[in-house]
């Protein structure tokens, strides 16, 4: 049987293991990504790790998350890692410049390399087949340092697409399709492959929004070949050197094998509060929209604005709507100033913002109280708006400025507007003058570090037993954004965790801080997919500053799961789900054995000593893992390598 693309690229970059699913593989990385929300973090613990080269091809810091400046916290963060990117040989992209999946499709990404960021829709570079995964800033720190990238290979899951899109039909929709289909669990421990003779007709840009929302399935990352329309995207960015052919061979192995017809699927729209609550557009009536908002890396591209700008030229958002707009990059901004479309979205009544993430992560514009905002973006968690009470629906670019002209959420086939046939220039605009490149000589450079950057937590070596009390129980699909809130408000506090630990668990209750401090720390119980959404390792990072010893849950998110041990803190899984029933909030547990348990089969015995039971929890990692839980965490495992080399 011939083999699969992604097979193929990590094959290409194999330095060690065996690449069949379940086996540990470690795979020289070319490039890497960052952006403000996490990076402060990864260039902390990169100086800790007294690195003076990175060793990938190409990294890049950009500036895209928290570009509000209501305060000096973010202004000193960017400070921070401008003097970092300096120091190691790392480009700096500088607020306003966009945000990091599109610049980076637009300017780095290159076919059949390995690309590892951290951010969780860092997949969006799979648009172009490149291998793009998103991680924990401390596996992309590493990635930096070492140059590699240690994961367990993935099953491989293709889909086959079909056919055409109906006229109005969007991949944005092919996207929302898919999440119905399979769920937010459906692509866990997959990588998924895009092939069929549907793909003609996707652009890069098109095949980006998709792979954007893999991250939404639970996939390790989604890709599509590096063919013709890769080709003629690179050569319009002025990249054509970059473009390498990849695809799967024609009688390709797969894990599991989905077809789907494009000419099937109708406009689609992720009602509140979950990416996989999809239904029609046109099955929903009545729904008054108070807000639109339109970008995200997952729907601000070049097409995607000018199918907007087309759709609002000469009409007038509703009087009731806002609607705002943030173009993916400062080059898209820069073309659509010069053709005019940047006029017609002005004058139809749209707020212009910078080329930043802005409303997608809750920076800014959140909706009214009991609002409904309909978004292009890729999430749609309570609260994550930076409304806990409004009601968010995501939708494709067309839909969503259709929607802005009736006010009520319209299915763009049944509107009676007249769709837009956008063109691509013969080339686009590229200008650097946002980026800031290493220079030669950084021997002189230092680190510039503001009063609100605080020292990263550091976990102790795992004892043989652990005990502590429950002190929180929570429910299936418990998301990064549940554990550790992100808004406006706390944004500016990445770079101290001290601050972020008073509202850890903050969606869901007021105390936890409260209940640890208490308790000196203890363990927390949760569902199915717990840890589900953003690769944001504070999600991880404040558990272990609260004293949290390990996590019992039905099941974890990919990235989640890396990050607590990175961390040191144990992912257990329940060997028997029904055990989530026995537990209480505020029993008192204890792990027995537990450096042995994983060295020998990697199932740990849980004690309830409230209730006098015990049941089974298992590791469900590599050997690596078990190593670096034992020595409390990624950085004394490497800090211990280091001194064993020493002596």
């Amino acid at each position: 049987m011939g083999k699969a693309l992604a097979r193929k690229i990590i094959e290409t970059n194999r330095i060690t293991g065996a690449v069949e699913p379940g086996a540990e593989v470690t795979v020289k990385v070319n490039q890497t990504l960052t952006q403000d929300s996490t990076g402060t973090m990864v260039y902390l613990q990169l100086e800790a790790m007294n690195i003076h080269e990175i060793k990938t091809d190409l990294s890049v810091a950009y500036i895209d998350h928290n570009t509000l400046q209501a305060g000096f916290e973010n202004a000193d963060d960017h400070a921070f890692i401008k003097s970092a990117a300096a120091k190691y040989g790392i480009i700096y992209s500088k607020p306003g410049n966009g945000i990091c999946h599109q610049l980076h499709l637009e300017r780095f990404g290159k076919p059949g390399g390995i690309l590892l960021g951290s951010d969780s829709h860092t997949p969006t570079g799979g648009g172009l087949g490149m291998l793009a995964i998103g991680a924990g800033g401390l596996d992309v720190a590493v990635a930096m340092a070492n140059g590699t990238y240690t994961f367990r290979m993935p099953k491989i899951m293709n889909i086959e697409l079909v056919g055409k899109l109906k006229p109005w039909a969007a991949a944005k929709d092919v996207a929302l399709y898919i999440l119905k289909l399979l769920t937010v669990k459906g692509g866990v421990g997959y990588i998924i492959e895009y092939t069929g003779e549907g793909l003609k007709s996707l652009s890069v840009t098109d095949r980006a929004t998709i792979t954007n929302m893999g991250a939404e399935l639970g996939a390790t990352t989604s890709i599509f070949p590096s063919d013709s329309v890769v080709l003629d995207f690179l050569k319009k960015q002025g990249r054509e050197e970059d473009y390498v052919s990849f695809t799967a061979d024609a009688d390709a192995e797969y894990d599991k094998k989905i077809r789907i017809d494009l000419s099937k699927i109708k406009p689609m729209v992720a009602k509140p509060h979950s990416p996989d609550n999809v239904e029609a557009v046109q099955d929903i009536k009545g729904i008054k929209v108070d807000q639109v908002a339109i970008g995200s890396c997952t729907n601000s591209s070049y097409t995607d604005l000018m199918k907007t700008a087309a759709i609002l030229k000469g009409k007038r958002v509703h009087p009731d709507v806002s609607l705002v707009i943030a173009p993916g990059s400062s080059n898209i901004l820069k073309m659509m100033a010069e053709n005019g479309a940047m006029a017609d979205l002005i004058a139809a009544g749209a707020r212009i913002i910078e080329a930043a993430c802005g409303p997608c992560i809750g920076m800014g514009q959140a909706p009214t109280s009991g609002g409904i905002s309909v978004r292009t973006f890729n999430r749609n968690f309570k609260g994550r708006c930076g409304t806990d009470s409004a009601g968010v629906y995501v939708v494709s670019p067309e839909t969503a400025a259709v929607s802005a002209i009736t006010g009520y959420l319209t299915s763009p086939d049944t509107s009676g507007f007249e769709q837009p046939d956008i063109e691509l220039p013969e080339s686009f605009a590229v200008h650097d003058n946002y980026f800031i490149f290493p220079q030669a000589d950084r021997s002189n450079v230092e680190l510039v570090m503001g009063p609100n950057i605080k020292p990263f937590p550091v976990n102790k070596p795992l004892t043989a037993t652990v005990k502590g009390k429950l002190l929180l129980k929570v429910a299936d699909n418990i998301t990064t954004d549940d554990i550790m809130p992100s808004n406006a408000k706390l944004l500016p506090f990445r770079s101290n965790i001290p601050e972020l630990s008073k509202y850890c668990f903050g969606t869901i209750v007021s105390d936890f801080k409260e209940r640890a401090d208490k308790n000196g720390g203890g363990f927390i119980l949760g569902g199915e997919n717990y840890g589900q959404g953003s690769s944001r390792e504070h999600a991880a990072l404040v558990p272990l500053y609260l004293g949290i010893k390990a996590i019992l849950a039905k099941s974890f998110a990919r990235i989640h799961k890396d990050n607590l041990i990175n961390s040191g803190i144990l992912p257990l899984v329940l060997a028997d789900s029904n055990d989530y029933e026995k537990f209480d909030e505020n029993d008192e547990i204890e792990l027995l054995n537990v450096i042995e348990a994983l060295k020998s089969e990697g199932t740990v015995r849980v004690k309830n000593i409230s209730k006098d039971f015990e049941i089974t929890c298992r590791l469900e990692g590599s050997e690596s893992d078990i190593e670096l839980l034992i020595a409390g965490g990624y950085l004394n495992y490497m800090e211990a390598i280091r001194k064993g080399r020493c002596s």
